[in-house]
């Protein structure tokens, strides 16, 4: 107890430069504990853009490409499935639900994704969470589009707004479907998914912009928006489609029954299991993000060794008079170690609580610019850790000054130097 009550005069007398390096054990444990929070949301976040869905059924290719150009709206698909296999599939016992998509337009940057209502009603994310609307509602006519958030906040869309669709990822004017505009009837709530960079229309609407148009170019026959309304719009071939199951159990067996479908080469994966993949090829930079948060962690403990070392010269008489009324060698070690524990533990203290007021006063920000939702959660597992490894650290850390106090002789530090 009286070591206890020394340390903490000792501290006192040199309490500026222990502050400013409590301070710098707090931000290094602050941009760790950040790092590891972010990374983990993030992670979260990314594995969590389709929740629900058990199978995404595409033309045969890869998995991962399947899931990049069906979930993200990256890169094009090798080949469309013909709506016939489409509606075979869909008639299967154990299908509960589906959702068509067709791509392959676009709308300044923004890509087009026909689909159904049903669409808003089955797509979940984050968690098992439902689209919902900002404003308006879900397409009715062909001609009606609903929009995510970063396609109406950057574009400053609002509802009634007509928009032209292009024909490919590439808007130019000779591709631009601009005798069949949609109207804007729906604005989608922030989801931090590839919906909000999405403008959704309905398949027959996808079908009605193409009437007329042969290898992506427009025919010289010329056929008004009033008049498509008249045609058969139904698709011959979509991009890909979602299942939902009627049972979980049944989805292995069906994704094993459409790879091998004999009227077409399709290919069925799993979208979470291809998140898992997906997220391992490119989610190395949370790696690089750990490391240097480590190395300013480090350096945070380095600061504090030089700052006990550095009062080492200024504290030999107090370490000699301390040896001189009976105390014994490794009461002047544990000295050194109660003060950078002290430190270190204040240090920690004080990150993790910055840490959490900063996340709460930015949490409806980042929420509503990134669509990461960054849960105010008590500390984890793997975060104890971590500050049980900083303070173990800077105990084993303090046993150098420690050791090199021992080491003096009482005669030397009782000695007045001219």
């Amino acid at each position: 107890m009286k070591l206890f009550k020394l340390a903490a005069k000792s501290a006192w007398n040199r309490k500026t430069s222990l502050s400013l390096a409590m301070i710098s054990i707090a931000i290094s444990i602050f941009l760790l504990m950040g790092v590891d929070k972010i990374r983990k949301e993030a992670k979260n976040t990314f594995l969590n853009t389709i929740s629900q869905t058990d199978l995404i059924v595409g033309a045969r290719s890869g998995p991962i490409n399947l899931l990049l150009y069906s979930v993200f709206r990256i890169g094009n698909a090798t080949n469309n499935v013909s709506y016939a296999s489409y509606q075979d599939i869909i008639k299967m016992k154990s299908v509960k639900w589906s959702v068509p998509i067709s791509l392959g337009d676009s709308h300044r940057g923004f890509r087009v994704m026909g689909t159904t209502q049903d669409f808003f009603r089955h797509y979940q994310y984050a968690d098992s969470q439902q689209l919902k609307f900002l404003s308006g509602s879900a397409f009715n006519h062909i001609y009606d589009a609903v929009i995510g958030y970063d396609v109406a906040h950057q574009l400053k869309y609002s509802l009634g707004k007509q928009i032209i669709l292009s024909h490919g990822i590439v808007s130019t004017k000779f591709s631009e479907h601009d005798d069949k505009p949609f109207r804007i009837v729906g604005i989608l709530k922030k989801t931090g998914t590839p919906v909000d960079r999405t403008i959704h229309v309905s398949l027959s609407g996808i079908e009605a912009i193409h009437i007329g148009w042969q290898s992506g170019s427009r025919s010289s026959l010329s056929i008004s928006a009033e008049q498509t309304q008249e045609s058969s719009l139904k698709p011959k071939s979509i991009t890909a489609f979602m299942l939902g199951l009627e049972r979980k159990i049944d989805t292995f067996r069906l994704q094993r029954k459409i790879n091998q479908f004999n009227k077409e080469p399709l290919l069925a994966i799993v979208p979470g299991s291809t998140l898992a993949n997906l997220w391992q090829m490119v989610g190395s930079f949370e790696k690089i993000l750990m490391t240097i948060s480590t190395l300013v962690l480090l350096s945070g403990l380095m600061g504090l060794l030089t700052t006990l070392l550095s009062t080492l010269n200024e504290r030999r008489r107090e370490m000699a008079v301390l040896r001189a009324v009976g105390a014994h060698p490794y009461h002047i070690m544990i000295l050194f170690s109660l003060e950078a524990l002290f430190v270190v533990s204040s240090g920690c203290f004080f990150g993790v609580l910055s840490l959490y007021l900063i996340q709460i006063l930015i949490q409806p920000l980042i929420t509503e610019l990134y669509g990461l939702h960054l849960a105010i959660n008590f500390l984890d597992s793997e975060q104890f850790v971590i500050l049980i490894i900083a303070v173990f650290l800077s105990l084993l850390l303090s046993l150098i000054p420690g050791y090199i106090a021992y080491k003096q002789s009482l005669t030397d530090g009782l000695t007045v130097k001219f």
